[in-house]
């Protein structure tokens, strides 16, 4: 992946897993729900888990289909792929949709995430509206659909009201790899960029992130692996871990990955910060952005004494983190999302075109080594093959919207610009 180079069981592997599972589980309940006459708090719950399915994959990988995904029993095998603004309008409406659902009558049952608590539901859905307002920002002005969702007042204030789902010991709500796979996490290491960001601060996240190499949490040691190097042909203790001229070891992943994070509230408090800096809100942007890194703190239960801080506010005046400018903004966001799935990607992504590229986003590097992609950061995933051949109409006429010599680095809607 940090090559660059295309591996159809990975680059496929959202959409191959979700359009026969999770988009049609959900639409199959969403229908159930209509037939049984519940408008209810439980259709409110569902319209907003759709909302994140699709969320995930228009983001991934640009036009999908969407309106007409999952309807052959209405004999619509060849599905058109909608365009990424239509679907992020669309989106936006059935979270607003979500929360008239959310405000009715009605119980939630079967609830592993909230328990059932509607209000919180409400919190989650106004935090993806901020989430989607910003990534589409640099194409559409939000700045008034974004105060309206902050003045309304429902956000997320604490952790306790972020979206984590603490999975669960049997299936389908079981952590999707380890049980799988024993092992896997043995080869895979914290990275180069982390380390060095975090080292640089003295960032007691770094022991929550990654296993030190030589396993003493007192004095601990970590490696990071620069992007873009060899295979792994050992362990990380002693052997070579990474087949690059003078990289031998790196520091496997810490303890958190035994969580979901679908949205956290350290996100929110960056969106916020964000926007104030963009002037879409009024307010202290320092306020937002530190509440920010000491939610992800919080959140990791970090221990700050090893890294020579009595606490939080120490850390903050004295590390180098305070706030000065958007960057810094980016920055410690990058570093809260380290365990949130794909969000990282889509935000660098989006960042790497506001900016212009690696060189203006100073606490990141590109990829070293062979690279596929003259070691440009691909803009999106690709169709999977078996598209061309099932729907090849539609397909083709996707993937003739996205104008690049490689489809990988075609633009999609929300950093097209």
């Amino acid at each position: 992946g940090d090559k660059y180079f295309r591996v159809d069981s990975y680059a496929t592997s959202l959409w191959d897993r979700y359009y026969p599972s999770a988009v049609k589980g959900i639409e199959d309940i969403i229908d159930q729900l209509n037939d049984e006459g519940n408008s209810g708090t439980e259709m409110g719950m569902a319209r907003i888990l759709r909302v994140i399915i699709y969320h995930r994959l228009t983001d991934t990988h640009g036009d999908i289909p969407y309106s007409e995904a999952i309807k052959g029993g209405e004999t619509v095998f060849t599905p058109q792929y909608d365009s990424q603004e239509s679907i992020y309008q669309d989106l936006l409406s059935k979270l607003d949709d979500g929360i008239r659902n959310l405000n009715s009558a009605g119980t939630i049952s079967g609830d592993i995430l909230y328990n059932g608590d509607a209000t919180k539901w409400i919190k989650f859905a106004n935090a993806l509206k901020l989430r989607l307002l910003m990534y589409a920002s640099n194409k559409t002005d939000v700045s008034a659909s974004f105060r309206a969702v902050v003045d309304q007042g429902l956000l997320f204030e604490s952790n306790a009201d972020e979206a984590v789902l603490s999975f669960l010991a049997s299936f389908p709500n079981q952590f999707p790899t380890i049980p799988l796979k024993q092992g896997d996490f043995d080869a895979v290491a914290i990275g180069k960029s982390a380390v060095d960001l975090m080292e640089a601060y003295q960032d007691p996240r770094l022991s929550r992130y990654a296993r030190p190499d030589n396993l003493n949490f007192d004095t601990p040691i970590f490696t990071g692996v620069a992007n873009g190097v060899g295979g792994q042909t050992g362990s990380r203790l002693g052997l070579a871990y990474f087949d690059y001229p003078g990289h031998i070891s790196a520091s496997q992943l810490g303890i958190n990955y035994a969580n979901g994070i679908i949205l956290s509230y350290a996100e929110v408090e960056f969106l916020l910060a964000e926007a104030t800096a963009k002037g879409w809100l009024s307010g202290d942007v320092e306020s937002h952005y530190k509440k920010g890194i000491q939610a992800s703190h919080e959140y990791y239960q970090v221990n700050y004494t090893p890294f020579g801080w009595t606490g939080f506010e120490d850390f903050y005046q004295n590390s180098g983190v305070a706030y000065s400018t958007t960057m810094d903004i980016w920055e410690q966001k990058w570093l809260s999302l380290y365990f949130s799935a794909l969000d990282p990607y889509y935000e660098v992504r989006r960042w790497y075109v506001e900016v212009g590229g690696w060189d203006a986003l100073p606490f990141l590097s590109p990829p070293i080594g062979n690279n596929s992609n003259n070691y440009e950061l691909p803009m999106r995933f690709l169709y999977p093959g078996q598209e061309q051949s099932l729907n090849a109409e539609n397909y083709n006429a996707a993937n003739a919207r996205y104008s690049a010599s490689k489809l990988i680095n075609g633009k999609m809607w929300i950093v097209d610009f």
